[in-house]
């Protein structure tokens, strides 16, 4: 018996290669899993971003549309960051961004405080009220918000006939209108992650609070908003993001004369064919950006450990 099972495994063919790997990828353990992300990735994301960015550091020549000679150069670089247009285009930006973001969350936490204290009809009507924007593309509601703040839209209409104003409101092409757009479109990636976190938290340390004499603002104030400090985190940090570079809402709402730092790179990109110039841009933005969501979670890493020991 054990010298037939012997010839047995003998004559079993060995795995081969594609075997092996197609078993770890199936295996579930590691990192084996996120292997086919991470090449497609890679191929679409990561290496097109390299070149883009080697660009900025490049000092190219051409003839007849073929590149001559290409060296490294810190030029665009230096002078990018010696621009004050450079400075105001981006100071914009981040305000614009941080506005948002505080304005999503002052907007929503209280959603999300109504999903946690409400009843089922009540939490089935606000995950449908969050969710349903988001089935419905960016640029069909920036486009909505031009019928509803345009010259003839439904707020300077309303406005006349109550006869508070005589002649139409300039609300399209401002900086309001694109705050407006920014905060409608980004408010439910603010509410979800609150939300998400409010269903798992534990009802019993609210009813203890109620028990031990707390008032209703006391305990939001002093049990659920530290506990839902992670998903404030999470949320600032996703709104912060999408408000920083976004180039949907002011292209649309701003006009052609709201420059940001998304639309100066498709400027300089698109129209001025300058993408030395617009990867500099956009390392930048990158760069600024990566430097806020790092501050975002230090805070919110240091907010959590500070809840944590005080409830020790």
């Amino acid at each position: 018996m054990t010298a037939s099972c012997t010839r047995l495994a003998a004559r079993s063919p060995t795995p081969g290669l594609l075997e092996a790997v197609a078993d770890k990828l199936l295996s579930g353990r590691g990192i084996w899993p996120a292997v086919p992300a991470i090449i497609a990735l890679t191929v679409v994301a990561v290496i097109p971003f390299i070149i883009l960015l080697s660009l900025g550091f490049s000092q190219i020549e051409m003839e007849r549309g073929t590149i001559v000679s290409q060296s490294f150069t810190l030029d665009y670089l230096i002078n990018a960051l010696s621009d004050p247009l450079y400075w105001t285009t981006f100071q914009r930006s981040m305000t614009l961004a941080l506005t948002t973001t505080v304005l999503c969350l002052v907007l929503g936490y209280p959603v999300a405080y109504l999903y946690l204290i409400g009843g089922r009809w009540t939490r089935r009507a606000i995950l449908i009220l969050t969710i349903a924007p988001l089935l419905t593309s960016g640029i069909v509601r920036t486009y909505a918000w031009l019928v509803i703040l345009g010259g003839r839209g439904v707020v300077n209409t309303a406005l006349m006939q109550m006869g508070l104003i005589d002649r139409p409101l300039r609300i399209v092409n401002t900086h309001v209108a694109v705050l407006i757009g920014m905060v409608q479109i980004h408010l439910p990636v603010m509410i979800l992650p609150l939300i998400a976190l409010m269903a798992r938290q534990d009802r019993r340390l609210e009813e203890a609070s109620y028990n031990l004499g707390a008032s209703r603002l006391g305990t939001l104030w002093h049990v659920i908003l530290p506990m839902s400090a992670p998903a404030i985190g999470t949320g600032t940090a996703l709104v912060f993001t999408l408000s920083y570079t976004t180039f949907v809402v002011p292209q649309l709402l701003g006009g052609g004369n709201y420059l940001n730092a998304a639309t100066m790179i498709y400027e300089q990109v698109v129209y001025s064919l300058e993408w030395s110039k617009g990867s500099v841009s956009a390392l930048i933005l990158m760069a600024s950006c990566l430097v806020v969501l790092t501050l975002i979670a230090m805070a919110t890493s240091r907010i959590t450990r500070w809840t944590k020991g005080r409830d020790a």
